[in-house]
């Protein structure tokens, strides 16, 4: 079939890599083109302490996941060491230890209970440690204070 054959709309159309090629540049040129820009602008943007403010973050939650692993009894040392006045809020549920604290009127109290391994609960609004027991799959549909042993550790050994 000759190109004088074809019907009109069918001479028009050509692959848009073809045409991208007749101008010198590709696709991917263009796509790396642009990538490359990006990356600049961001290295340009970024601070100049950047991958030390990285390494920093790292650490700081290499530290969260391995106070974690603490059992309890160490994690209640720590808050009565450290933050006495959560001690006397703190409560121990089965294993695990709960502090029912908003974090958003204490964002620097938040930023150490993290670090001691301390996640917040959105559903139960509060504090809790897994203090080495934690399923991340594993979920409560009912308020486990009903199914486990509950107390407070400040009314049994005051700070």
């Amino acid at each position: 079939m000759h190109a004088g054959k074809k019907p009109s709309f069918a001479q028009k159309m050509a692959p848009r890599v073809v045409k991208q090629a007749a101008y010198g540049e590709t696709l991917t040129a263009i796509i790396k083109k642009k990538l490359m820009k990006n990356k600049i602008l961001i290295e340009a943007a970024a601070p100049a302490n950047a991958s030390q403010l990285s390494s920093n973050k790292q650490a700081g939650f290499v530290r969260h996941c391995a106070n974690r692993r603490l059992p309890t009894e160490k994690v209640l040392n720590c808050l009565r060491t450290q933050l006495p006045s959560q001690y006397e809020l703190a409560e121990v549920v089965g294993k695990w230890v709960w502090l029912d604290v908003s974090p958003a009127h204490k964002p620097m109290l938040a930023k150490a209970l993290w670090a001691l391994g301390f996640h917040w609960n959105q559903r139960r609004g509060v504090w809790q440690h897994p203090c080495g027991r934690f399923d991340p799959l594993g979920s409560h549909p009912t308020d486990p204070r009903a199914k486990y042993l509950c107390y407070f550790p400040a009314d049994i050994l005051p700070a």
